[in-house]
Order: C-alpha cells, then structure tokens, then sequence
C-alpha cells in the first residue's frame, strides 16, 4: 500500500492540507523506495505503517518545540474506527515508539539521499560561480540526550577541566550548496570519529565542474590529489595551515603563484601509488583588520579563475556555518539535546531533521527565484515559523483550496527579505563565564 492509499484508508477520505503542503515538495513515491531499498515497507496492515513514521520522525525535525504526539495529531494521522465503531483512535505514544524501531535509521538516511540529489544538484546548478557549482564540507556535532545507550553508542568529548562533556555527542560532516544552503550530503558518526574518515562516503556526491571550499582541517595531500585527479574539473578551496611547506614554481602576479607541495612520509607509506608532488596554486591576500591569509586550490589558470575572485569566493565558506546555525539554533529551538534516547532513533531523528530543513530551505528557494533574489536573502527563522504556522492550521483547509493557501505561503515568506549583508566582524568570545557550581548527573 502507497502513502497516498494509506492516508485516505486511515483518514476516512482526501489527504489532509497538512500532509499536503510537504507531500507537494517531496514525492511520496520516494518514501515508498527508500521502505523497498532498506527493506522496510509495510507487509502487514498495522496501526501506523511505514510510510506513516516516515512523516511523524520528519515532522519530528519541522516541530522541535512540540511533543511527538502533537506532530501526530498536526498531521492527522489517526487510527481507523474498531469494527462496528465510529470514533476514530489516536496513536499513542508507546506505538509510535514501537513504530520507529520498526522503522529504523536506514530508510531515512536513503530517503534523505534521494531528496539531495534531486535538490541540492539542481540549486547548485542554477547558482554557479565561472561555471562552477559552489559546494562546502565542514563538521560539527550535535548533543544526543545522556542515556547509557547513547553514551555508549556514542560517546562524549573530555573537558579542560580533566572531566567529561555532560552529553554524549553524534559528530556530522555536511555537504552543503552554500549558495542556497541546501544540504547535498551528510555522514554521520560517534564523537570520536574523524571528519576526514567521516567525510569519506561524501567525495563520490560532488558532480563534475563543482568547486569545493573546505575547512583547513581537511588539509589532506591524499584527499586533496584524489579531488583533483577523480571525475572532471572537480576543484577544491582550502586555507593553508601556517607550517605547511611548498617549492614554487611559477609566479602568476602579484601575492599568487604556482607550487608543489612534497608527498609526507607518512602519506608516501600509506599511499604507495599516489605521486610525489602536487601541483597547487597558492594566493595570499589580506583583509582589513586581519592577518595575512594563504589560500591552496586546483583553480590553476589566473585567467579563468582571477586571484582576487577566488578570495572572496573563499569567504563564502561560512555560509555552512550559518546553516549549522539554522539547524541548532532555529530548527532545534537552541534545546540541550536531541530528544531521542536511544542510537538508532537518534540517528533516524537526524536523517529526518536534515530532510525537514531541506524542506524548509527548498519553500524559501522557490520564493526566491520568483523575487531574482539569491535564497540566502530570506529569513530561515521567519521562514520556518511561517511554515510551522502553515502546518499547525492547515487540517482546517479543504484540500481544493490548497494550492491558493500555498500561494499566500509563499508571499508572505516574500515579505522576509533580509538586506544585503553588511561586512562586521566579532571577537569569539562570551558574555557569561562557566558556573563553578558542580556538575549534575
């Protein structure tokens, strides 16, 4: 039975506008192979199937700020009436428990792959820079709630004061369209994973004619020779760490020349096939109020690539950052934890945030090409409280008028424009210094 079969057979009649509203963005027919890929579609007639959890761990991720039980309830997922009843029941909160361990992790991760690539490519591809498709990867981590089964499955970082984190904590790596902010990829692992090993199922997601901006500490002679040598023009943007060595070998102008960069000993060990040199250029520029930076990339032709273009396209970097920002500090209501106490809901609960940010990210990308306006000129925060407001009304709209309601959706999330960003810049430093009261357990 397909997702729209089972609404209609469980909600007495037409879908309701509240499955609607996503169900538009996201083909319930990629829900159905993401069950038949990981081999988890409904066989049996259950209280809640399959395709029914897929939607209540994404709405899961859109609602952080209400109980699991009021996402069922705001999708209008109940239960058909017993026999010879006619009131209908609700799911409780035990079933659904039971219905996500049915579940699992993998059907949203596989999920979340399909929308991505759909997505994310084709935003890319509309927001190049030269010709090229502008991606980021970065790390950061995500507070898991302190169950023995999270600790254990996860682990937790020490703290300089000798001691242990008060969470257990997932580390993430992100493949990110920074010019829409749409995610591309994601991988996911324990604390003590690293980001380069974590990274490593993400290369493969870059297309052709893609350049990459990555944090220096992907500053890899394996990585960055496999990203030059795979696929085509598939480039790379990274900061030179300050003890890295190089020969040069030509000069391009001013503060920019052609190097190469010695195969490690180590590396040479681990890597026998790779070559001994690689050819990378090396541009130093300074921004005013700051250090002197070195940048390494593939972009080899100053012609094509102008060094003066290159590092301002570098600075765009942090737009991953800001969509980190938009999914701990928006999407997660800045809450300690996630809410999900046990690892394999926990890592079903992330696929399922990634896929609702997305979502969200994917609504505020339509309203601004309507508007010839690059999507990070509107308001995530406003956007996803627009969207949120949408969701939680929507079950008194009749499905015919869906498509008008959408269409005042979306021009209200018109009114969310921000400004051009100006240029600023802030000390990392904090307003309230850590208590020195002890540590609850």
């Amino acid at each position: 039975m397909d997702l729209g079969q089972a609404l209609v057979a469980v909600g007495g009649g037409e879908r309701s506008a509240s499955f609607e509203i996503f169900a538009r963005s996201l083909d319930p027919h990629w829900v159905e192979d993401a069950l038949e890929a990981t081999g988890t579609a409904t066989v049996r007639r259950r209280k809640l199937p399959a395709e029914w959890v897929v939607w209540i761990v994404i709405g899961m991720g859109l609602f952080r700020d209400r109980s699991i039980q009021e996402v069922v309830h705001h999708l209008d997922l109940v239960l058909p009436a017993k026999s010879g009843g006619t009131q209908r029941g609700i799911a409780t909160s035990s079933a659904v428990v039971q219905a996500r361990d049915r579940l699992g992790a993998a059907p949203l991760a596989s999920l979340f792959e399909q929308t991505a690539t759909c997505w994310a490519q084709a935003s890319a591809h509309a927001h190049r820079w030269r010709g090229l498709a502008v991606y980021g990867v970065d790390g950061s981590a995500l507070r898991v709630a302190d169950t023995p089964d999270n600790d254990q499955a996860f682990g937790r970082p020490g703290t300089s004061r000798g001691g242990a984190a008060g969470y257990p904590q997932l580390r993430l790596v992100a493949l990110m369209v920074l010019r829409s902010h749409l995610l591309a990829g994601m991988s996911l692992g324990p604390w003590s994973a690293g980001e380069i090993s974590l990274a490593e199922p993400l290369w493969a997601r870059l297309p052709d004619h893609s350049v990459t901006i990555l944090d220096r500490g992907f500053l890899s002679y394996a990585l960055l020779h496999r990203l030059a040598t795979s696929g085509c023009e598939r480039h790379w943007l990274i900061r030179a760490k300050s003890n890295l060595t190089w020969r040069t070998r030509r000069r391009l102008g001013h503060n920019d020349q052609l190097v190469e960069i010695a195969l490690s000993r180590h590396t040479r060990r681990a890597h026998p096939e790779l070559a001994e040199t690689l050819e990378v250029r090396a541009i130093r520029y300074q921004r005013r109020g700051f250090r002197p930076q070195t940048l390494l990339t593939s972009l080899l032709d100053p012609a094509t690539y102008p060094a003066a273009e290159i590092a301002e396209l570098y600075h765009e970097r942090w737009e991953l950052e800001l969509g980190f920002d938009e999914i701990k500090t928006h999407a997660l209501e800045r809450e300690e934890a996630l809410r999900s106490r046990a690892p394999e809901r926990v890592l079903q609960e992330v696929w399922g945030l990634a896929i609702a940010y997305n979502l969200v990210r994917l609504h505020m990308q339509h309203v601004a090409y309507r508007m010839s306006l690059p999507p990070c000129r509107i308001s995530f925060r406003h956007a996803l409280l627009l969207l949120r407001g949408f969701w939680l009304t929507a079950w008194v709209i009749a499905p015919g008028n869906l498509p008008r309601r959408l269409e005042d959706l979306h021009q209200e999330i018109a009114l969310l424009v921000l400004p051009p960003r100006r240029p600023r810049r802030y000390p990392r430093a904090v307003k309230i210094k850590m208590s020195s009261y002890p540590r609850s357990r």
